[in-house]
């Protein structure tokens, strides 16, 4: 897998001084990165990628631009050289009984116009999907009634532990289905669950990683939601570390 950094870690330094935390990024040693949680505008974020030798490989898009601005959207991931159109999460009115369903319904001809344009649309799991609606949840559902040529999944692996699954097993599970993934460590402070380093909490990282590598994922995300007052990049350092 190659390795990035999903920038809604980054989101409040990115929104203050992109062309700065773009240089940490690079000088940490990353070569890939997502595009999510700020503001930017297509050229001029490709522009400071290009500079620093960083290539844009996935975004997380506000799904009301997906559905309904679906070729500007196109456009801008052209513009950024950017193979993969990202969704962060499901939006509220889909999740409940029959909603994935629902969603997939919604999103399919974004999702073909994605691929007409030789791009491919990822779904970002968070722990809601894994709620069991009449013994199945909005995850089997998503797996289960779309199309892989249409949808892929980029798994999150400390939601994945938050809802309770084996993250390995989930992995296999879904060969040919994640192009993409999310590093994210999980550990336990005050008995609250919380962020972590990859490394340096409480998940199995070397046959997670393996899973990953056994199953054809190219590429791997750190992220951090929260550093609890840690300074983002060090944490990021501490992950690309661990890693290496």
């Amino acid at each position: 897998m190659k390795l990035g950094v999903q920038l809604y870690t980054l989101r409040d330094q990115m929104n203050a001084d992109p062309a700065a935390t773009l240089a940490r990024v690079a000088e940490i040693g990353y070569k890939h990165v997502q595009m999510s949680g700020f503001s930017y505008d297509a050229s001029e974020i490709k522009s400071h990628c290009d500079s620093l030798g960083l290539q844009i490989q996935l975004t997380h898009t506000p799904p009301e631009r997906i559905l309904n601005g679906t070729q500007a959207v196109i456009a801008e991931h052209n513009i950024m050289n950017c193979p993969y159109v990202g969704l962060g999460g499901m939006p509220g009115e889909y999740r409940c009984a029959g909603g994935a369903k629902q969603f997939i319904k919604d999103f399919t001809p974004a999702m073909q116009a994605f691929a007409d344009a030789g791009l491919k649309f990822q779904y970002h799991n968070h722990s809601f999907e894994f709620q069991p609606f009449d013994g199945v949840t909005m995850f089997d559902d998503l797996i289960n009634h779309s199309d892989p040529a249409l949808l892929g999944f980029t798994l999150d692996t400390y939601w994945v532990q938050h809802g309770g699954l084996d993250v390995v097993q989930c992995i296999r599970n879904m060969r040919g289905r994640i192009d993409v993934c999310h590093l994210k460590d999980m550990t336990i402070a005050d008995n609250q669950q919380r962020y972590a380093p990859v490394g340096h909490g409480n998940m199995n990282w070397p046959p997670i990683l393996a899973a990953f590598e056994e199953i054809g994922t190219q590429f791997a995300f750190v992220e951090q939601d929260d550093c609890y007052g840690e300074e983002p990049l060090n944490e990021l350092a501490k992950s690309f570390s661990f890693l290496k």
